[in-house]
């Protein structure tokens, strides 16, 4: 029988790099590098997963100089997955930026920050470039564009005005399934399982929105469905505010827009 291999020694904290020596004297400064990079509203929990992933990929280059350039080439997945889906149409990166600075979503400008960020990722995928290519103040910039960007792309077209139907009338259909497919792929967050806020057990909360949401994609919601909706629509609401997390905070906030839309047709209209 093979002898198993001795117990390992004392766990060692890692060390900063020393490339980063001139850029902050501690990790914990690394917190205000990344500070304004705020996760965009409304995005779907794909994108916002591979933003918060590539801003703390940022932050934790104090440890791996490489992460930087990672951090870029990530946040373009999230880049690329919004582009497509707000104009409806596949290609490469660099056509779907060109075809959305034509459109007026994007600035010139940004756009060309973002296609700095395209060729940084052509350039690894090539070998062309090198994994340390971007210093991490740099990589903020070029991250900065892309959280202005998705900003930008996922505000409601003018044709639509504020996105938000009036009372009484139904959403399409059509978004409802979609955002359901995305929470189906979507991992429960991390850490928040058994976690019980003023009085509502979160996973519970989540399992019970879903279901409704299912019924009503599968042959409508009964009078007790609509009521048990909009009962968790109102605990959604409630802990809306105490959850501080930002992955979490996504989640439920992309929980309870999915429980508005099945809950929209069954609003009464004003008299």
């Amino acid at each position: 029988m093979k002898a198993l291999p001795p117990p390992p020694g004392p766990h060692l904290p890692p060390e900063r790099d020393p490339r980063v020596a001139d850029l902050v004297p501690d990790y914990a400064d690394m917190h205000a590098l990344v500070g304004d990079l705020v996760l965009p509203g409304g995005a779907s929990m794909y994108v916002m997963s591979a933003l918060e992933t590539s801003r703390e990929l940022v932050r934790h280059s104090f440890y791996r100089y490489e992460f930087a350039t990672v951090a870029v080439t990530h946040s373009l997945f999230a880049l690329e997955h919004v582009l497509a889906e707000r104009l409806a149409t596949n290609g490469p990166l660099h056509v779907l930026i060109e075809r959305a600075t034509d459109a007026g979503l994007v600035t010139a400008e940004l756009a060309v920050e973002l296609d700095r960020g395209r060729r940084l990722r052509d350039g690894l995928a090539q070998g062309t470039a090198s994994s340390a290519a971007l210093r991490p103040i740099r990589a903020v910039d070029l991250l900065r564009a892309v959280f202005d960007a998705v900003s930008l792309l996922l505000r409601p077209s003018s044709a639509t005005g504020s996105g938000t139907a009036p009372a009484g009338v139904a959403q399409p259909a059509g978004r409802l399934a979609r955002l359901w497919e995305e929470h189906r792929r979507a991992l429960f967050p991390d850490g928040f399982r058994g976690v019980d806020l003023d009085g509502v057990d979160l996973v519970l909360l989540d399992a019970e929105v879903a279901g409704l949401v299912q019924r009503e994609l599968t042959g409508g919601l009964d009078d007790t469905g609509i009521a048990s909706l909009w009962s968790r629509i109102a605990d959604l609401d409630k802990i809306a505010p105490l959850i501080k997390e930002a992955y979490c905070a996504s989640f439920f906030a992309n929980l309870r827009t999915m429980a508005q839309l099945a809950a929209a047709p069954y609003v009464p209209t004003a008299t």
